[in-house]
């Protein structure tokens, strides 16, 4: 609780237009998965589709996602990160690590690892619990499950889907 604190309160210190945390949770997972519809978005997150709705909408009305047809052929538009939407996201993503970086400023290297590790293991396990995984890359699931002690090879862990 504290560290996500401590975020928040360096995010608002430096710039008063960060993005709300539920645009930046919406737009990190377009940004990794690619255009989603509110229905597969509402599906990811475990959310009702009327909520994911208003969060949506208010992607739209500020510029960060745009709706676009459906690049499968799909009836259901899907929305997609703008150009501005990618800027504020990685505004954001340098501040939290940036924070990050002043907290574990004096860890050692080795230290930091562990940290990373035991995180990506934390999340694992949390998305194992809950059904819903997170988009990665094989080269990052291969390199994550590597590094964990007692990790589960990802080739035998539940799959999240993946969009080519």
């Amino acid at each position: 609780m504290l560290l996500s604190r401590h975020q928040v309160l360096a995010r608002r210190e430096r710039d008063p237009e960060r993005l709300e945390r539920s645009a930046y949770l919406l737009l990190s997972r377009i940004d990794t998965q690619g255009p989603m519809s509110i229905g597969q978005l509402a599906e990811a997150f475990g959310l009702d589709t009327s909520t994911v709705n208003r969060q949506t909408a208010a992607l739209l009305r500020c510029g960060l996602a745009e709706r676009v047809a459906d690049p499968d052929g799909g009836m259901a538009r899907k929305l997609r990160i703008t150009a501005e939407g990618g800027r504020r996201l990685a505004a954001d993503r340098e501040v939290n690590r940036s924070c990050l970086a002043r907290v574990v400023a004096d860890w050692s290297p080795e230290e930091v690892q562990e940290l990373e590790d035991v995180l990506v293991r934390l999340n694992l396990s949390a998305e194992s619990l809950e059904g819903r995984y997170w988009p990665r890359t094989e080269a990052y699931d291969t390199c994550a499950a590597g590094r964990q002690p007692g990790a589960v090879p990802r080739e035998s862990a539940p799959q999240a889907p993946r969009t080519p």
